[in-house]
């Protein structure tokens, strides 16, 4: 298991995001000049610098409905100029992840906005489901890490598989964007509804 004194420390030099940090880590197998290397690889360090210290005054909001029109979603996608938020390529992007939200169906936005009692609760039932296992209590621990951060990577937006490339996170999309833009982008919210349920709000 990944310390995660050795991922604050990672992320305190980066500025990277302490998933991407996580990640990095073991790949590296614990080697931090090694994982600097797994995250300029990952393009998270870039993405990272920046970002830093700039605001997001700009963007625009997108909206999805199906075509039965009994499911939609709308998200707020925020960037630093007007320019930005006008460009063909920001305005199809936040439509996408619009997309994203309505098939996708997060719960959260990323791994950071999960509250500590939803994440306690979900660590308590992967403890139980091990519980009666005949196996050493370091990979019971283990085991319920990798099932707590499939887990993660399901519920928050940030985290899941885009839709139209299931090889890229929506993470990396938006390292990859910010990259290429040279502005911040950040979701700040989104909304998705299903007709006869219960909203997801973020």
């Amino acid at each position: 298991m990944t310390d995660m004194k050795l991922v604050a420390e990672l992320r305190e030099k980066t500025g990277a995001g302490m998933m991407a940090c996580k990640k990095a880590l073991d790949l590296a197998n614990g080697d931090m000049e090694k994982a600097l290397e797994e995250l300029r690889k990952m393009g998270e360090i870039k993405a990272a610098q920046k970002t830093a210290e700039r605001t997001t005054a700009e963007g625009l909001i997108a909206t999805y409905l199906h075509h039965n029109k009994k499911m939609g979603a709308m998200l707020e996608l925020q960037c630093e100029s007007d320019f930005v938020a006008r460009n063909e390529d920001f305005v199809a992007f936040a439509n996408d992840l619009a997309m994203q939200v309505a098939a996708m169906n997060p719960d959260f936005l990323s791994p950071e906005t999960i509250p500590s009692a939803d994440l306690e609760r979900q660590r308590q039932m992967f403890l139980e489901e091990v519980s009666g296992d005949n196996k050493p209590e370091e990979m019971k621990a283990k085991i319920v890490q990798g099932k707590l951060d499939k887990w993660t990577n399901e519920v928050c937006l940030t985290k899941q598989a885009f839709f139209k490339d299931e090889e890229k996170t929506v993470e990396q999309l938006i390292n990859e964007k910010i990259a290429k833009i040279g502005e911040k982008i950040v979701i700040a919210r989104f909304v998705r509804w299903e007709l006869g349920k219960k909203g997801t709000i973020s």
